[in-house]
């Protein structure tokens, strides 16, 4: 007899107290990225409890499988990510972080905890469904090389290899109860650039002696802007910003140089690799044509999200069925990064947002910020969803 979504519901109804126990637990404790040492120890030990065997990855990256019926028959992934980031927590509530400067700001303690709230119920039903669920407890999303890329690299899409991957992240804009999906593309790729203009420091008062990096430095931010107003289609998705300008100059002093930090961000792979040969071309010769030179380096980055359209159409179908049509939404192009895009370059894929916000309660923060919290309901859904849909994945 095929397993009901009553009988998930009432799974999840029992184990979210628990859910939230850890999630608050995890919250507390944040570690950062590549640094995950006591989280994985913790989530091993649930695992254990649960009845389920782990294996370390990635140093602090842990991976199980609950095996069902009939285990060879196909494979579905469930992903979680176990970083926090540095940034000192505002919230005055009871599981903030004890970590000073440390803080799970992007809801990773969310995702851990749903993915081991789901694994309980998924290893009490392993007897009543056929394959496995492979589960992925990973480091370091929030900081290159993403810890994603590093786990495929050990061959954590081998042994046994998925046929599909999931993923569930926390959405602040959206309220607890509702969930949002995106078919094909979903997120940008994000690469980081660096920039030192070189010019000849001295007297600001004395111009002429003088190779001024500053008004280079402003002419490039400029002019790099053609780069997605003249040279990206309209038809993909690019943004080029720039967030730091460092000058060591004074009122007085032109410095010997500058530095500029930005990011570039696309949804096209031919297209990122162009347009970063663009930047170079475009700073360099600007900054000889005013008399200076420049070093710059772009480091590669996540690549872009994609959602597979038919995991995505199962997924999304097995979410209404679980939460009914009026809570699933429809999302939008997001130019936000995520190093899951690297599962989704390899394995089919569906990357999807879980509703965490009550405004009653005044859970509105963004992620990244000091005062992020979410409305902690949401680990029921989360945790009874996810169990749902892979279950779906499997027999799709």
């Amino acid at each position: 007899m095929p397993i009901s979504i009553d009988s998930i519901k009432k799974l999840a109804n029992a184990y979210a107290p628990e859910t939230v126990q850890v999630r608050r637990h995890i919250h507390a404790n944040p570690e950062l990225s590549f640094e995950e040492h006591n989280t994985a120890a913790y989530v091993e030990q649930l695992l254990a409890q649960y009845g389920i065997e782990a294996q370390r990855m990635a140093n602090t990256g842990v991976v199980a499988l609950i095996k069902g019926r009939n285990p060879e028959k196909k494979t579905v992934a469930l992903r979680a990510d176990m970083d926090a980031l540095p940034i000192v927590e505002a919230n005055e509530v009871a599981y903030k972080s004890k970590n000073e400067g440390v803080m799970h700001a992007c809801g990773h303690d969310v995702h851990t905890a749903s993915v081991l709230g789901t694994a309980r119920i998924l290893q009490e039903l392993r007897s009543e469904f056929e394959g496995t669920v492979k589960l992925i407890f990973q480091p370091g999303e929030e900081k290159f090389p993403g810890g994603a890329s590093i786990l495929i690299k050990e061959g954590v899409l081998q042994n046994p290899a998925p046929e599909s991957i999931i993923g569930q992240h926390v959405f602040p804009l959206l309220p607890a109860g509702k969930v949002g999906f995106k078919s094909g593309m979903y997120m940008a790729s994000a690469d980081e650039i660096y920039i030192t203009v070189k010019g000849k420091g001295g007297h600001a008062a004395l111009p002429e002696m003088n190779v001024d990096p500053v008004l280079i430095s402003a002419h490039l931010l400029v002019a790099l802007q053609q780069i997605v107003s003249r040279h990206a289609s309209p038809k993909v998705p690019t943004v080029l910003s720039f967030g730091k300008v460092e000058a060591k100059g004074a009122t007085n002093v032109i410095p010997n140089e500058v530095k500029l930090e930005g990011t570039f961000r696309t949804m096209n792979e031919a297209w990122r690799r162009e347009a970063h040969q663009k930047i170079k071309k475009l700073a360099e010769s600007l900054c000889e044509s005013m008399g200076g030179s420049c070093d710059i380096d772009i480091k590669f980055g996540y690549p872009f999200l994609q959602n597979d359209p038919e995991v995505t159409r199962i997924a999304r179908a097995a979410a209404e069925a679980y939460l009914g049509a009026e809570n699933v939404v429809d999302l939008d192009l997001w130019m936000g990064a995520e190093d899951f895009a690297y599962y989704t370059q390899q394995v089919p894929a569906c990357f999807y947002r879980l509703g965490t916000r009550n405004e009653k309660r005044g859970i509105t923060s963004g992620v990244h910020t000091p005062t992020f919290d979410v409305e902690e309901a949401a680990l029921e859904t989360g945790i009874g969803l996810m169990a749902w849909v892979a279950l779906q994945e499997l027999e799709g």
